[in-house]
């Protein structure tokens, strides 16, 4: 048994965007078939869709308010609301608060779901994936997905806001960390930083995508750094 675990927001903007010339309806009938068309290309038993609420509660506006500034003129498609609105009436799509739909998908990632996105972010997340425009399955391991958000960290993220290292693309990034350990990523990055850490940890926490409630992104412990610290801290005792 599979379920789908639907990027909503996605779906909404597309269906949207597809008839900006067309009534209301023709956006929301798109919107239905895209919906199905998920399900029945997955094979899902079941499904969960997740809409963004994007208010200021977002708790990545906390950690940067320069977040997504560069979408606040951007105009959006004339039937997005009506889309949205039926995807919560009609679909039963939940309305995340205080994070994103992204991070509900990831939350809600099991051996049993596929998240069913075309966001590139999401390869973070270990687990069964599906691009529903390249129609596209993908299988994510943990250290596939610890490299994809360490890469993203370093590329940044310009639709976001999030600036990462000038001059390092995704082919460059990829090619900076393929000779490494997953362990060595984190220090990697900080180099390239410039060991700013204020910065890195920063985006770092803007682009991880929650596994669990609350799983804001925290540095990684040095282990030989955290042992010192538990023999000082015992000899002091």
């Amino acid at each position: 048994m599979t379920t789908a675990l639907i990027d909503a927001d996605i779906v909404a903007y597309r269906c949207a965007a597809s008839a900006e010339k067309e009534e209301a309806s023709i956006a929301m009938m798109r919107t239905d078939l895209l919906m199905q068309e998920i399900i029945s290309a997955t094979g899902s038993t079941g499904y969960k869709a997740y809409l963004s609420g994007y208010g200021e509660d977002n708790f990545r506006r906390k950690v940067d308010p320069q977040y997504k500034a560069n979408r606040v003129d951007v105009v959006k498609p004339i039937h997005l609301a009506a889309c949205q609105e039926f995807l919560v009436t009609h679909w039963k799509a939940e309305t995340v608060r205080g994070y994103e739909a992204d991070d509900a998908m990831g939350m809600s990632q099991t051996a049993e779901t596929v998240i069913c996105s075309i966001d590139k972010d999401m390869l973070q997340v270990p687990g069964y994936h599906y691009n529903f425009v390249k129609k596209e399955f993908k299988q994510v391991t943990e250290d596939e997905g610890l490299k994809a958000f360490y890469t993203q960290t370093l590329v940044g993220d310009r639709a976001d806001n999030v600036f990462g290292v000038a001059g390092i693309g995704p082919v460059k990034a990829a090619k900076l960390l393929d000779s490494l350990l997953p362990q060595e990523y984190y220090k990697a990055c900080l180099t390239l930083y410039l060991d700013d850490k204020e910065r890195l940890h920063s985006n770092c926490k803007l682009l991880w995508i929650w596994r669990s409630p609350g799983d804001v992104w925290e540095p990684p412990v040095d282990p030989v750094a955290a042992r010192m610290e538990e023999i000082l801290n015992d000899q002091a005792g």
